[in-house]
């Protein structure tokens, strides 16, 4: 079973009803909802989680549900379904940031295989946020000081390069460690490589 939540909005109960199901199989739970605007009502910002949305609804269009969401600071991964299928329709979506576009009736592999990716790119996401919280701990000069460290500069090296003693380069280092609660030069790389990985 998904650690994430999956919200599924789409004006056709019997769609709704079968990918709840279909789903289920999977041991993935879906919340299901009629329409864009009772979605907006009901979301939780504190409960992330990865849309499956219909492309062609009544009053609030799919597209526009995502926009609406990204006007709020919401970018949660987003699979589009439709009937009605597209090229200019999937380009669209895909410009939009969608994640995938797929079509009805859909293909429960396929759309599992989609919710894994989405909830991978959750992880990512959710790294990188937790890195930059980190690291923002940090000063100027000791973000430098990692930067160095992570890439296998000795201490020497890098009071070397920065024109200052070895000894206020250690004791930079223990200030980073005492920070980041870790001196493992592996989980600085890992910090600085999700910091500096996509959004």
């Amino acid at each position: 079973m998904s650690k994430y939540r999956v919200y599924l909005i789409d004006d056709d109960e019997a769609v709704r009803t079968a990918i709840a199901f279909l789903l289920s199989t999977y041991g993935i739970n879906v919340e299901t909802f009629g329409d864009p605007q009772t979605f907006l009502t009901h979301i939780d910002e504190e409960k992330p989680g990865c849309l499956i949305v219909d492309l062609r609804m009544p009053l609030v269009s799919g597209l526009q549900l995502h926009a609406k969401l990204a006007a709020r600071g919401i970018d949660w991964p987003t699979i589009m379904i439709t009937g009605h299928g597209d090229v200019a329709a999937c380009r669209r979506a895909f410009k939009a940031g969608i994640q995938d576009f797929l079509t009805k009736p859909v293909d429960g592999e396929v759309l599992v295989e989609a919710l894994q990716q989405a909830f991978a790119s959750f992880d990512a996401r959710l790294e990188k946020r937790e890195a930059r919280l980190q690291l923002a701990r940090l000063t100027e000069r000791e973000r430098e000081v990692l930067d160095m460290v992570a890439l296998g500069w000795a201490s020497k090296e890098i009071a070397a390069a920065l024109n200052i003693s070895a000894r206020t380069i250690d004791a930079h280092r223990a200030k980073i460690a005492e920070k980041l609660g870790t001196s493992s030069v592996a989980e600085f790389v890992r910090l600085t490589l999700a910091d500096k990985g996509p959004a």
